[in-house]
């Protein structure tokens, strides 16, 4: 366990927002868990990800924090930074929510409410959360009620979707959450309308890529860590990132069939940002792919199609003080 003092985080002062006013969320599953490492983060790495961001060039904000910010174009600080964890597996009771807590960290848990009604042993109990829920470090958010594939679904159950597991939580928390997390990362155009006509203030999907003030608060990035992905170099590498602002994005929707895959994908770099030399695109499966400019314009021509299920597109480009600007975006890819 990591010795710390029991006092929160300096924050520096909100004086020096970043250019564009954006910041970074990162995302964990299990702790300490290695029977299952695509969604496992050792203790080790965790106890490092802690040590980095208690440095005093961070700002570790509350996701509802830098959502109301964002939605209210307030200016964040430099390296602001949030703190998710999906699915409220047992882990987190016992190995990170010890250490933030001593930390002084924030953080936002994504749960899905019928897991927790099983009584699951391999998830929180409704106690568990509650007791979380009392402390002012955490946000309980919504995962679905079945941790559901929305993508697959009909839009009459996706909505029962979100009803049952809002109702749940008002039943067993007193109240429902305002932040979503898309289960897998996995949402449509027309998931993202439902997500947002419920009510919820912004939802959150698990591609990378920093968060931009002029993006959309119902398909915000987050950066995904495992033990694979979970050494302090890409740590570094997420958590210094900087939103790379665009607009006007082609296909705009997410799910793609066999006639549109792969997609002719593209988008517009905002004035935000001088120019986008150095610019460069990768895919699934494909690694760098071609990304051609006219002006600010950026055109991605995919090698081959993209496989069935998620597939990801991150694009890059070097930004001021050694930083990088990242633009991600996921697809969900239907098989014939």
């Amino acid at each position: 366990m990591l010795a710390f003092a029991c006092w929160a985080v300096p924050v520096p002062a909100l004086a020096a927002p970043a250019a564009d006013n954006g910041a970074v969320v990162i995302m964990y599953h299990r702790f300490g868990d290695d029977r299952f490492p695509s969604t496992n983060i050792a203790l080790e790495q965790f106890e490092a990800h802690i040590r980095e961001l208690r440095k005093e060039k961070y700002t570790v904000l509350p996701l509802a924090e830098i959502v109301e910010k964002l939605r209210h174009d307030k200016p964040l600080p430099e390296r602001a930074v949030g703190i998710s964890i999906d699915d409220a597996y047992m882990s987190v009771y016992r190995e990170a929510w010890p250490r933030l807590k001593e930390a002084g960290l924030p953080f936002t848990l994504f749960a899905a409410t019928k897991p927790l009604d099983r009584g699951l042993g391999d998830y929180m109990s409704w106690d568990q959360l509650r007791e979380l829920q009392r402390s002012e470090l955490v946000t309980i958010g919504n995962h679905t009620h079945s941790h559901a594939h929305m993508a697959d679904n009909s839009a009459e159950s996706n909505r029962e979707e979100v009803r049952a597991s809002q109702q749940r939580f008002r039943e067993e928390l007193g109240r429902a959450p305002a932040l979503f997390a898309y289960p897998y990362g996995e949402y449509s155009t027309e998931v993202r309308d439902i997500v947002k006509a419920a009510g919820f203030a912004a939802a959150f999907g698990q591609h990378s890529g920093a968060i931009a003030g002029t993006g959309d608060r119902f398909t915000l990035p987050r950066f995904a860590l495992n033990e694979h992905y979970g050494g302090m170099e890409r740590f570094r590498l997420a958590v210094n990132a900087l939103p790379l602002p665009v607009a006007d994005v082609t296909p705009r929707e997410n799910v793609l069939g066999p006639d549109g895959n792969p997609p002719l994908y593209g988008f517009t770099v905002l004035d935000a940002v001088d120019s986008v030399d150095g610019l460069n695109c990768f895919a699934s499966g494909q690694g760098r792919v071609e990304a051609k400019t006219i002006g600010k314009r950026v055109e991605v021509r995919l090698k081959e199609p993209l496989p069935n299920g998620r597939a990801r597109v991150n694009c890059t480009m070097p930004g001021p003080d050694g930083r990088w600007r990242w633009f991600g975006r996921q697809f969900y890819v239907v098989g014939e």
